[in-house]
């Protein structure tokens, strides 16, 4: 017997947990720092049963680093304090044996078992078979959330691995076998049917169970079978009653129809005497056609000469036009001639003129020669008096050289000037296009504001005029003070607008904030109770949210479809951006889209998000306080209304800011400009006067000079004077012409350049009297080419006058034809009216000839026969309609025929009420009912085979399950009676034939004073529940096919007596022989227990002082005690 070890332990941030190793030598190396040695196995005795549990093994499993457990083949109790690993080892067993996570009511996914800051775990489970030791291996993934199974070291899918768990019987969904902790309160509450359910998968033979669903499936087809058996039958009875009824009215209907094959009849003879009416006139018709077509052939015949006489007409105005263009080709070819001799004759005579204005003009040189000598005579004269009175100029250079200086530094001035005004100008452009820029983004925020203020108006007039009181007012106020929110609000981008005002309440988005309460006690003082307005105002915290971080980085919530927090989607003044997230919490509100929807149910589980948006939908998410369970409810968006115009006040101010100190710009551009004109117009007029000081001072300094050289230019020789003025004169005087130079240029060249007169005089008129011969041999060829195109031109006239007759009788014939024409166009038109009358009856004839056949049923190629008569159809009965009718006999105009059918249809019209659809209706009830009745007799062979099925089914399953059933009541009620309580266990159902409702109903007393109860989980107290819980787990111990069972720490609400009660029976029938093993987990035990040489007790220790694997001695622990306890005195 194992007895409980004290613990000390010291407080330590990362505490390991380990349980003592089950002999000295069974060791278990460590893997990191705070790995755990194996749980000790203090007593074992017993062999194992198929599929018991041998050993556990966990690594980085939940609190585990390290641990492996060797429970014995009985009952294993496993101890230890609270949160010390004991439930870490049930999940390790479920999830060991391809359980679910759910099932363990702590977590829905795997990874989540695994030990915090590991990305691996590790669950390895040993089962007994006689053929062989089963090691099932669960590794887990954390980030896949993935399991990878291995069956005896080898790799397997979780499929496989649950048939081998299956074939073992093990269930660990089952609650008769497998109780965990968190689902110990789950127990009470299984019903009847779960209970009878889990019992039968528990400690049930293998088939029980498959006959009680066989049953249960049988059952309900039996069901299903007879209610078609009993629908079919009610509806053959109504069939053949309302058959009955409509045997009357069909026989009438026959009646009727004796009358309407007559009107058939009639009705199918009247297209043929149509017919035969339209034909006779198509006959008639075609006969004028014929006639009307000849005449047209005689019209056409005699227009054949007239066609042929115009044709030749036509023949010969063609020869005509065509000696006319060759006439006029050739008229065209003389005149060109006679223009060519005529432009030769002109220009002998510009050459004449040519010679006499050359010899005009000599003569006019030779006059100006003579002239221009005598004036440079005078000219030399005059200079040289002048040179004679010039004074000295030599001392001026120095004041030429310093004005020079001058005014090269006021171009200098004046450059830089320019320049100036040149930047200033670009400076001023660029300014005046910024401010119409600025002036243009103020307007139109001034027309988006407009708008938000206009919907403010006419929804809430009273905020509207709170508004314009406090623009007005904002001296009164201390500190800053915010316009309603849904005017400071800006989206970022309109569709999300309605997110905004979906979260935040419509007396919210009219509120004004305030970051003083006495600023807000001022206001309303002054709105509310003096202007009577209603308006809302809040204050915004002290100290700011508008930067508070979310609890959850958005990066993390993507992956749901997630884009943005509420406060990213606008901006808003720090105060209003305060009040938002401290009262709406608008930080830790994500916004998602249309795959957040998709996945809503996995968002709302996994993220424990309050409040989500999606594309077109608000979740919001609550705990319950009692059941915690996780509650949502969600509504469809509304269209947003306020905040879809967007107006930037940070920005407009800013633009105004901006736009002041563009004028302030641009005023300092104008005073430098006004400034720079000043002073370029100073330095204009400075350099003006310089140059005039310097052109007078030149002026005085050339005139000797200039004076010496044009006396030497006017007597010296030609090469010296040209090298003079290039070089020195003409770039001193520039105000003297070209022309008056080379004009006084040399008197010697002058004098020396002399015409002949008489000798240009007779060569001028030699050449006149040879151009003069030519040009009369050319005027004698002209008038040769005159006459030739003269009598081109008669020629020409004669071929014109001849093609004018021709085309006068060519009309003439052709208005002749026309009128000819004209009547056969009549003819013909009457032709083809004839024609298309025949064609419309022809056509006409064929549609009545074919609707005749329709309704005579006649082929195409039938002919129509001597005699047709038609069968009236035998009715049901058995009696015929009246002989067949002749169809010869039957009228033979369309009058007669209108006449009988008109009286037959009065006949058939007095049989009312009659619906051609009753007589298909009766024949097509009476196969109904036939075909019904055959099904019906197969339908009720069918449920006799399916009863007789149901009854070898429940008596192979009936009986043993009672037999069963009262074992367990048996057990359960033996540990009912020892506990001076009581107790039954029934097999429970309302209708013997409803195997679904079948269960089984525990009752229990506790008290002599009381009667039975049902076990529910509200009638008996928490500890009565897990008393009877765990006395109907202990009934089915005994009787139990699976090879262990798991209880976890069911002895929680029990008090002290039924604890003690319960222990003493779990120990005796646990530890009987051939029982399967169980696993009894709990915290605390109470003194004086009774224990069995069987039992194996698993103590589970937890400290930060805990020895390390390798430094863990069993043997050396048990010889320090023997020493403390030898030498302590007696």
């Amino acid at each position: 017997m194992a007895t409980p070890s004290k613990k000390t332990s010291t407080p330590s941030p990362q505490p390991s947990k380990r349980a003592l190793p089950r002999d000295p030598s069974s060791e278990v190396p460590s893997k990191r720092k705070n790995s755990a040695p194996q749980l000790p196995l203090l007593q074992s005795s017993g062999p194992f049963v198929e599929g018991s549990i041998v050993r556990i093994s966990m690594e980085n499993f939940l609190t585990y680093d390290i641990c492996e457990v060797s429970p014995g083949p009985h009952l294993n109790m496993i101890v230890g304090a609270n949160g010390t690993g004991k439930s870490s080892i049930v999940c390790a067993i479920c999830l060991g044996l391809a359980g679910k996570p759910a099932f363990m009511g702590r977590a829905d996914k795997v990874g989540f078992f695994v030990k915090r800051g590991c990305s691996r775990g590790m669950v390895e489970i040993e089962l007994f078979r006689a053929s062989g030791n089963l090691v099932i291996t669960r590794e887990i993934d954390v980030a896949k959330n993935q399991s990878f199974w291995f069956i005896n070291k080898k790799s397997t899918t979780q499929k496989i691995v649950e048939e081998k768990v299956a074939a073992l019987n093990i269930q660990v969904g089952n609650l008769c076998q497998f109780l965990p902790q968190d689902k110990v309160g789950e127990f009470a509450k299984l019903s009847k049917i779960e209970l009878l359910e889990a019992t039968e998968k528990s400690i049930g033979p293998p088939e029980m169970h498959k006959y009680h669903c066989e049953l249960k499936n049988l059952r309900e087809k039996e069901k299903q079978l007879e209610t078609s058996c009993k629908e079919k039958t009610e509806y053959l009875q109504k069939m053949v009653q309302r058959n009955e009824r409509y045997k009357q009215d069909v026989e009438r209907f026959y009646e009727r129809k004796r009358h309407l094959d007559l009107i058939e009849m009639l009705e199918a003879k009247r297209p043929w005497v149509e017919y035969e009416n339209v034909r006779q006139e198509y006959e008639e018709v075609k006969l004028v056609r014929d006639r009307v077509k000849e005449e047209v052939r005689k019209l056409k015949e005699g227009q054949i000469p007239v066609t042929c006489r115009i044709e030749e007409m036509e023949n010969e105005r063609h020869n005509l036009e065509a000696r006319i263009k060759e006439k006029a080709t050739d008229i065209k070819e003389a005149s060109q001639k006679c223009k060519q001799k005529q432009d030769v004759i002109e220009r002998k005579d510009k050459h004449i003129e040519e010679l006499q204005q050359a010899l005009i003009v000599k003569q006019n040189e030779e006059l100006d020669r003579q002239r221009r000598i005598g004036n440079t005579r005078k000219m030399i004269e005059d200079l040289q008096n002048e040179l004679k009175t010039t004074e000295n100029c030599e001392n001026l250079q120095p004041q030429i050289d310093a004005i020079t200086n001058d005014l090269r530094r006021i171009q200098d001035e004046k450059a830089l000037c320019e320049g100036e005004i040149i930047d200033k100008r670009r400076e001023r452009e660029t300014l005046e296009k910024e401010k119409k820029s600025v002036d243009d983004h103020i307007v139109r925020f001034d027309n988006l504001m407009n708008q938000k203020e206009d919907k403010l108006r006419q929804r809430f007039r009273d905020t509207y005029d709170a508004v314009l009181w406090l623009r007005n007012n904002r001296d009164k106020f201390k500190q800053r003070v915010c316009e309603p929110i849904m005017l400071t609000i800006n989206m970022k981008d309109n569709k999300n607008a309605k997110y905004i005002e979906n979260h935040i309440p419509s007396n919210d988005l009219r509120a004004f904030v305030f970051e003083s309460q006495e600023d807000m006690e001022v206001f309303l003082k002054e709105v509310r109770d003096n202007k009577k307005l209603r308006v809302n105002a809040v204050i915004a915290p002290k100290s700011s949210y508008a930067d508070k971080a979310p609890s959850r980085s958005l990066n993390e919530l993507k992956q749901y479809g997630f884009f943005s927090y509420l406060r990213e989607l606008f901006d808003a003044p720090d105060p209003v951006m305060s009040y938002l997230c401290c009262q709406y919490h608008i930080h830790e509100v994500p916004v998602g889209t249309e795959k957040t929807r998709e996945r809503i149910e996995r968002v709302i589980q996994e993220t424990r998000l309050k409040q989500i948006y999606t594309a077109e939908e608000k979740y919001v998410v609550k705990t319950s306080f009692y059941s915690n369970k996780v509650i949502s409810s969600n509504t469809s968006l509304k269209v947003a209304q306020f905040l879809t115009v967007t107006v930037d006040l940070e920005q407009r101010r800013h633009l105004e800011e901006q736009l002041k100190e563009i004028h302030r710009k641009l005023q300092a551009v104008d005073s430098g400009l006004i400034a720079l004109r000043e002073t370029s117009k100073h330095l204009e007029h400075k350099d003006n006067e310089l140059r005039q000081k310097k052109k007078e001072l030149l002026e005085r300094k050339t005139k000797k000079r200039q004076l010496e050289q044009k006396i030497s230019s006017k007597l010296g020789s030609e090469m010296f004077e040209l090298k003079y003025m290039k070089e020195i004169w003409l770039p001193i005087n520039m105000q003297l012409e070209k022309e008056e130079y080379f004009r006084l240029f040399s008197l010697k060249l002058m004098e020396q350049d002399t015409c002949n007169l008489e000798e240009e005089e007779r060569k001028a008129s030699t050449k006149i009297k040879e151009i003069n011969v030519q040009k009369a041999k050319l005027v004698t060829e002209l008038t040769n080419l005159i006459k030739i195109c003269t009598s081109l031109h008669i020629q020409k006239v004669d071929l014109i006058l001849q093609n004018t007759t021709v085309i006068s009788e060519k009309n003439k014939l052709e208005s002749d034809y026309m009128a000819a024409s004209s009547q056969l166009r009549l003819t013909e038109q009457h032709f083809i009216e004839l024609d298309e009358n025949r064609q419309r009856l022809l056509q006409k004839c064929k549609e009545l000839m074919k609707r005749a056949r329709q309704v005579c049923n006649l082929g195409a190629e039938q002919t129509l026969p001597q005699e047709y008569q038609t069968q009236v159809p035998t009715i049901p009965n058995g009696h015929n309609s009246s002989l067949p009718m002749v169809f010869q006999d039957l009228p033979n105009t369309l009058d007669e025929i209108d006449a009988l059918l008109t009286e037959e249809r009065s006949r058939a019209s007095c049989f009312t009420g009659l619906n051609p659809t009753i007589v298909q209706e009766y024949t097509k009830r009476e196969e109904e009912i036939e075909q019904l009745t055959e099904e019906l007799k197969g339908k009720k062979v069918e449920l006799d085979q399916y009863r007789e099925n149901i009854s070898q089914v429940k008596e192979r399953w009936l009986n043993p399950l009672k037999e069963l059933v009262e074992k367990i009541n048996e057990k359960f009620s033996n540990f009912f009676s020892s506990m001076q309580c009581a107790g039954e266990v029934d097999l429970h159902t309302e209708n013997e034939e409803d195997y679904d409702k079948y269960g089984i109903r525990i009752r229990v007393k506790f008290r002599s004073s009381t009667q039975l109860h049902e076990l529910t989980p509200h009638h008996q107290s928490g500890g009565e529940r897990s008393v009877s819980t765990m006395l109907y787990l202990m009934a089915l111990q005994e009787l139990n096919r699976c090879p262990f069972r798991v209880v976890d720490e069911i002895n929680q609400g029990m008090d002290p007596i039924n604890e003690r009660r319960v222990f003493e029976m779990v120990v005796n029938t646990a530890c009987k022989e051939n029982t399967s093993q169980y696993f009894f987990i709990t915290p605390k035990l109470l003194q004086n227990l009774p224990y069995s040489e069987k039992m194996t007790v698993l103590f589970v220790y937890n400290g930060p002082h805990m020895l390390e694997p390798n430094t863990w001695n069993l043997k050396a622990f048990q010889r320090r005690r023997r020493r403390i306890t030898f030498t302590q005195p007696s």
